[in-house]
């Protein structure tokens, strides 16, 4: 993220930078107290499945302005029904992707599975959400949106535990009267209980909650901490972890459309009546037709799904590129000029770059000022990003079909903080104040069919901070930083 000497800068929740002797001490602290409480991660370079290594994190919580991050939880619950209207209008949906399906692999497997269970009846007509909605701080200290997570939205597990580790840093230091300034997070719990109230209204008490998982866990305690909670605060909640290549083995369908699990071990399978998807957003977790199938059989389900092949197609860029019009939000808002107004405000520029006129328009503005600008394709995930300078070679590269499968974005240029980022195996010298960018999540729950919302909640927050210089910012992807928001005024 490129900035320059006329960017803001936040002022630090305490002075920096610290005593060399007190800063070495509270590091090695601070570390220890992340592996102790779990906000850790396996790693990548070195994948060990029985070894773990702190995550990175920002030393001391990094300044958000107040009014902002209570503006962001204000609207969540209004982002949640926005979502939830969007993914139930199929028409919507098949519409607005049809370019980009022509063109990406991926955005048209999913969209076959969906027209596949729309031909058939869907099965199950509850949904449940776990969302995420994502901010970057202008140069106005205005948050506008990056984007909308609806499947896999993760780091509500370890992010919970990191306002505690920053109370007891900021305790060390002799900074205690600063703690009023940390808000409570419970994303954890929030997100957990939505799923634990979409197992209750399946009225199935020995069906399961089925995670779905990667082949390889690299993010694995924010992902057991869900489990665990679950099971310690609902122990008559089962919980079950597979693969998508495990369930194209061992998954069946039950003569009423239950979905079993295991079926090919003694014994002979169980029902899951939630499933959480925490992999299949990205081509890498579908090796070849079996995965596909997989995920089929599950959407034919009568599991409630989290998130169902709508709500996935929902969080796409190219349909939040086109909710970014004010007369698309209309038709899932209604006249409520109030609600449009705030969603509004949220939106920075987005662009469409089908082959049509609007489309061409906006290839012009990307060549003519590329630093302005982010080129996004259909991917969750982190690092798929195309920034400024790099834009003008992205777009010649593409044919005008293949472009429809990006959105063009308006760059969001936010103001800076000062902080030590604590990375691991990064040596024994001690670190030093570094530049940084915060991005603010907000957690929303939400659960119900097309005609009725049965639950609607923000349920907690995370905060990513990354260096002032880089682009993308996530921590599973190993570029950014586990953080916490000290509300400023």
């Amino acid at each position: 993220m490129a900035s320059s000497s006329s960017t803001p800068t936040l002022k630090s929740c305490i002075p920096l930078p610290l005593d060399e002797a007190q800063l070495i001490d509270v590091v090695e602290k601070a570390k220890d107290w992340a592996l102790m409480h779990g906000a850790a991660m396996r790693s990548k370079q070195n994948f060990n499945p029985d070894a773990l290594q702190f995550a990175p994190f920002i030393l001391t919580p990094s300044s958000f302005p107040r009014a902002e991050f209570q503006k962001a939880v204000r609207l969540q619950p209004v982002l949640n029904e926005l979502i939830h209207a969007v993914a139930h209008d199929s028409q919507f949906l098949l519409d607005t992707l049809k370019s980009t399906e022509k063109v990406d692999e991926f955005t048209r497997g999913l969209v076959d599975i969906y027209r596949t269970v729309l031909s058939e009846g869907i099965a199950q007509t509850l949904t449940l959400a776990l969302l995420r909605s994502d901010y970057l701080p202008n140069f106005s200290d205005a948050i506008k949106q990056v984007e909308i997570n609806t499947i896999a939205s993760s780091f509500g597990g370890i992010s919970t535990n990191i306002t505690p580790m920053h109370s007891y840093i900021l305790t060390e230091l002799g900074h205690q009267d600063k703690l009023v300034n940390l808000p409570e997070n419970r994303a954890l719990s929030g997100l957990c209980d939505a799923m634990v109230e979409a197992w209750k209204l399946q009225n199935r008490p020995a069906a399961a909650i089925l995670f779905v998982v990667e082949d390889r866990t690299y993010n694995i305690c924010d992902q057991r901490f869900h489990e665990f909670y679950i099971r310690e605060t609902y122990p008559h909640v089962p919980v079950v972890r597979r693969t998508l290549t495990q369930l194209a083995i061992g998954a069946r369908l039950g003569p009423a459309k239950e979905l079993l699990v295991d079926t090919e071990r003694q014994g002979g399978g169980r029902e899951a009546s939630i499933v959480y998807y925490r992999a299949g957003y990205e081509p890498g977790h579908y090796h070849g037709p079996q995965e596909w199938a997989a995920r089929l059989l599950i959407e034919r389900s009568v599991a409630i799904k989290c998130p169902s092949i709508q709500y996935h197609l929902a969080g796409t860029k190219k349909v939040q590129q086109a909710l970014a019009k004010p007369d698309v939000l209309r038709r899932f808002v209604g006249s409520d000029e109030a609600k449009i107004e705030a969603i509004c405000d949220i939106f920075t520029g987005l662009y469409s770059l089908d082959r049509d006129e609007e489309g061409d328009e906006a290839v012009r503005l990307a060549l003519q000022d590329p630093e302005r600008y982010v080129l996004k394709p259909q991917r969750e995930g982190g690092g798929n990003n195309v920034y400024g300078a790099d834009i003008p070679a992205a777009l010649a590269s593409m044919s005008e079909e293949e472009r429809s499968a990006w959105i063009l974005m308006e760059r969001i240029f936010p103001p800076l903080s000062t902080g030590y980022m604590i990375r691991p195996d990064a040596g024994t010298a001690p670190p030093t104040p570094v530049q940084l960018v915060s991005e603010l999540g907000i957690f929303g729950a939400i659960i119900g069919s097309k005609d009725k919302i049965l639950y609607n909640r923000q349920v907690g927050h995370m905060l990513r901070t990354k260096l002032s210089t880089a682009n993308e910012g996530g921590v599973a992807a190993g570029l950014g930083a586990l953080d916490s928001p000290y509300l400023i005024d």
